[in-house]
């Protein structure tokens, strides 16, 4: 299979049943076939064909879905841009990536404008909503046109299928080159997880953005494989997303840990009944236990952590795909995916030990592109090394410890941030935080604790460190604390610790 089968099959099974729904306007998979359709035919039109790159920056909407799934069918190569990315940061991967073509919407077409003329492969312009000028192809027009049926295109499971960019917080971004297998051989498992496998009764929601790989590929993903229906939210608001949940019955929930903060902490008088929900999945950065258990007590919802990586597809391990959930665990690793934990030298270090966390299996990706040194190092021993520290236990749940760059060095004692943040988390005037690392003059790096507050509390940096003494050893403890309203995040919904220690 290709990732063009995927919404095919489901029309040709179930051609009625709602595939979609957003801001009122439901799809059904018949309908929503014929679109993706109509988009592969104006792109092979366009003269875009095998292997040539198209960008798609647009937000949580229909078009999204359409010129994915219609990239797909021409063989083309899909390049999902951040919604949020500046004119500098397009023309960067436009260039890198050698893109043919850009979708974009209406309000994010000056960007699209601003690098034309910088992008020397791009050829075609096709704009979402309003077209802008003549000079551009317009989405609607293109939607509304046949034929109907599917471009005669033989796409092999090993062609590339997108090359996604990874946040680029050390540095200019690194394309993952990700085949049509890669991909789907990490939403097929989801069928089948322990305690909470997709179907088609399944309704999902879709509030992670599309442009990222874990709403793309494991959201939007695992919906149309499993021939269930999807809400596509466009952006993320908590009371938004309860009351949806609760007027859709939404079945399974994909989520970050800063949704699961904001629905956690939201002042409200009102109470949501989440029964439908039998299923909240999280994953793009850590998340704290107590979060868990927070959520847990208000809404009555044990959320599954997991984890994974832009390079892995993305799932490496997930809590659904245990028998019950670890707190503070990410789980066992997916069906069909090895994981271990090597020291520096590759080597496998014992139960319990810390080391790296090391991936191999049909979800990982072909490499970097255009970056051969940098894919050679990733794929040392055959394995796909993921910069991340973690330890397994003896049931083979994992447990990340820290990124391996985010690690503190003081006075030659290792501190692993998040463990740090386990406790920050605990204590209830905490509403997020961040530790990282600052230099100092006597023992190299000192801790310091970045904080926000839940709403209407006060609290005095002396408070937090007395806190983390009665917990930590003193090594671990922070020596300096800064207050801000919110953290600065990461698309992914991680902790933008770049810009925390830029302004340290």
């Amino acid at each position: 299979m290709n990732l063009g089968d995927l919404v095919e099959r489901q029309a040709r099974s179930n051609p009625d049943k709602t595939a979609l729904h957003f801001q009122g306007e439901q799809v059904a998979y018949a309908e929503l076939d014929r679109r993706i359709n109509r988009v592969a035919n104006a792109l092979v039109g366009l003269g875009v064909g095998k292997g040539d790159r198209v960008a798609v920056q647009i937000g949580n909407r229909l078009d999204f879905v359409y010129a994915y799934y219609g990239i797909t069918r021409t063989g083309a190569v899909l390049v999902p841009l951040n919604v949020m990315y500046k004119a500098a940061e397009v023309e960067y991967i436009a260039n890198d990536a050698g893109i043919k073509a850009i979708v974009t919407d209406a309000p994010l077409y000056p960007v699209t404008a601003a690098i034309r003329s910088k992008v020397p492969t791009l050829q075609h312009v096709i704009v979402a909503r309003e077209a802008p000028d003549d000079s551009v192809v317009p989405l609607p027009a293109i939607l509304q046109r046949p034929p109907d049926t599917r471009p005669r295109v033989a796409v092999d499971p090993e062609d590339t299928a997108v090359i996604s960019y990874t946040s680029g917080t050390t540095g200019r971004p690194k394309g993952a080159v990700l085949t049509h297998h890669n991909l789907i051989s990490n939403c097929e498992p989801f069928l089948t997880l322990p305690r909470c496998a997709l179907g088609p009764d399944d309704t999902s929601m879709l509030v992670l953005p599309l442009f990222h790989i874990y709403g793309m590929n494991v959201a939007l993903g695992g919906a149309m494989w499993a021939g269930g229906t999807a809400v596509i939210i466009e952006r993320f608001d908590a009371e938004l997303v309860l009351s949806t949940i609760e007027q859709m019955r939404v079945t399974v929930f994909f989520g970050a840990p800063p949704m699961y903060i904001a629905m956690s902490n939201l002042e409200t008088d009102r109470e949501f009944d989440l029964s439908s929900l039998r299923g909240a999945f999280s994953g793009a950065a850590a998340l704290p236990v107590k979060v868990l258990e927070r959520f847990d007590e208000r809404y009555g919802v044990m959320i599954m952590e997991g984890y994974g990586l832009t390079e892995t597809s993305p799932v490496v391990c997930t809590n659904a795909a245990g028998y019950y959930t670890k707190p503070g665990s990410i789980g066992p690793p997916l069906k069909g995916v090895e994981v271990r934990i090597f020291d520096e030298h590759d080597r496998e270090v014992p139960v319990g030990e810390v080391g790296e966390l090391v991936v191999r299996g049909p979800n990982v990706f072909k490499g970097y592109l255009n970056m051969p040194e940098e894919t050679a190092t990733a794929m040392s021993s055959g394995w796909f090394h993921t910069g991340d520290l973690a330890k397994v236990d003896a049931d083979g749940y994992y447990y990340i410890v820290d990124r391996k760059k985010e690690m503190v060095l003081v006075s030659g004692f290792n501190v692993y941030p998040r463990e740090v943040e386990e406790v920050l988390y605990r204590h209830p005037k905490v509403a997020d935080a961040a530790i990282i690392g600052v230099p100092d003059d006597y023992s190299g790096e000192r801790v310091k604790a970045v904080i926000a507050l839940r709403p209407g509390e006060a609290c005095s940096a002396d408070e937090i460190i007395a806190y983390c003494h009665e917990n930590l050893a003193t090594f671990k403890c922070p020596k300096e604390v800064e207050f801000r309203d919110q953290l600065p995040k990461l698309p992914t919904g991680k902790v933008a610790k770049l810009e925390l220690k830029r302004s340290a």
